[in-house]
């Protein structure tokens, strides 16, 4: 049997730090996307006899392969401690103990305590690959701790009702996971009969979606849409504009049946293909002109749909997100096998300019919008320091210890994306503004490029 111990301390009070991790959403936001993923979190948080199912990255793969792991809660005593034990996944045996004690000056300190035995005839390859493992994930989640605690005190905002569309997704998932360890509560609209009180069934292909069920929702966040990954066929293309047309028509359409119940807010997702796949070297922000190719006039079309709530007397945000970068998915989860295999380099020539962000970032901005009345309007969800393909190339090859030296040939997006496809995503050139973000009081937990890659694939 092997112990592993971690201790963070932390300046809040017990009571608040115990809270966060007692709502639902603490595991997903403590599960780092190169450490694994959520398959489903106890109900209720962490009461014994609850278990939580997840999938835990092979180590080394930046979670590309993973295995089952499922985790029985018990030892629950409010605001001190509780404890789950591994009922199955690739260890022998696994007990975790999270502890909570008051510093004595207003803070807390929690204290981690996990003791593991490997499979037999394992116990070497176990050690050897548990003790820096585990290191290097509750390192990122301490930090995930400290900054979304930091994040919530910055929000006077009373407990909302947030209603979410396409939170089953990467960035909908991480967002209704901060929302809700911040005391808020997130109801998910799920395309199928609504199973619990916290969903909302609706169908944005039949226009099916009752009003009545927004009665009460304070600001509904719209993420759906079909991928634009794959080639842009005729079919493509027809799927990826009404998955987000429709669906935003349809949500306003329900806000207005409501009058003076409507919710106050509708922050609903684009992205910076609204300026086209290339600007042309100059930084363009929120003011300017649109582009003119496909994935431009559907943004187009996909903001104006949003802006209709308006006239509901709704507040309305647009967030036109960059290239997010995670393992999770992506561009990232795209590059990271050929760079592991040290194939890696820049795409095109590589003078293009990226404008990415990280996920952690791309969710704080849609909280933000959430948690800000004053916002209104467009505002761009890029890091405020983008970097040209060679740049990030350089940057990436560099985290992940491996050269990038062999840029892709010209006809590999071609491939996978299809001629436009390639054009419009992978050699988009594409220098886009956060000035506007910043201005509105957003503090951006990665600015600049290697500390995001650090943070997003467990390199620190």
């Amino acid at each position: 049997m092997t112990t592993f111990t971690n201790t963070t301390r932390v300046p809040h009070p017990v009571e608040d730090v115990f809270g966060w991790h007692a709502r639902p959403g603490a595991l997903t936001r403590l599960t780092p996307a190169w450490a694994g993923s959520v398959v489903e979190e106890s109900s209720p948080p962490l009461r014994d006899g609850t278990r939580s199912r997840l999938r835990i990255a092979v180590p080394g793969s930046y979670g590309l392969a993973s295995v089952p792991w499922t985790a029985e809660h018990h030892g629950y005593v409010p605001d001190r401690e509780f404890r789950d034990r591994m009922v199955r996944g690739p260890l022998a045996s696994w007990e975790h103990r999270h502890r909570f004690d008051d510093d004595g000056n207003g803070g807390t300190v929690v204290t981690d305590t996990v003791q593991y035995a490997a499979l037999p005839g394992r116990r070497q390859f176990g050690d050897r690959f548990m003790a820096s493992t585990l290191t290097r994930q509750f390192e990122a989640r301490s930090r995930r701790l400290l900054t979304d605690l930091e994040f919530h005190a910055r929000y006077s905002s009373r407990p909302l009702t947030v209603a979410v569309t396409g939170a089953s997704g990467t960035i909908g998932s991480q967002l209704a996971a901060l929302l809700s360890t911040g005391g808020h509560t997130v109801l998910r609209l799920v395309r199928r009969p609504a199973r619990t009180p916290g969903e909302i069934s609706w169908d944005p292909r039949t226009g099916e979606l009752d009003a009545a069920a927004l009665r009460g929702v304070d600001v509904v966040v719209n993420l759906a849409g079909r991928s634009i990954g794959g080639r842009l066929t005729d079919r493509a293309k027809e799927e990826i504009h009404d998955s987000r047309v429709r669906g935003t028509r349809l949500l306003v359409r329900a806000i207005a049946e409501l009058g003076e119940d409507a919710p106050a807010a509708l922050v609903s997702a684009s992205a910076i293909g609204y300026y086209g796949a290339d600007t042309h070297g100059e930084t363009v922000t929120e003011k300017s002109s649109p582009g003119d190719d496909f994935l431009a006039r559907v943004c187009v079309a996909w903001e104006e749909a949003a802006q209709e709530a308006q006239a509901s007397g709704t507040r309305v945000v647009v967030v036109r997100t960059g290239i997010v970068q995670t393992p999770a998915g992506g561009a990232l989860k795209a590059q990271l096998p050929l760079f592991l295999a040290g194939l890696g380099g820049r795409l095109g020539s590589g003078t293009q300019w990226l404008s990415w962000i990280s996920l952690d970032d791309v969710v704080g901005l849609f909280a933000h919008a959430v948690l800000s009345p004053a916002l209104h309007g467009p505002v761009n969800a890029v890091a405020p320091m983008p970097v040209t393909g060679g740049d990030y190339a350089r940057a990436l090859g560099k985290v992940l210890g491996r050269p990038a030296l062999l840029p892709t040939p010209g006809f590999g997006p071609k491939l996978v994306l299809g001629s436009e496809g390639a054009q419009l995503m992978a050699l988009a050139d594409q220098k886009v503004s956060a000035d506007r973000a910043i201005d509105r009081g957003y503090r951006f937990r990665h600015p600049d490029l290697g500390s995001a890659l650090r943070e997003e694939l467990g390199r620190f």
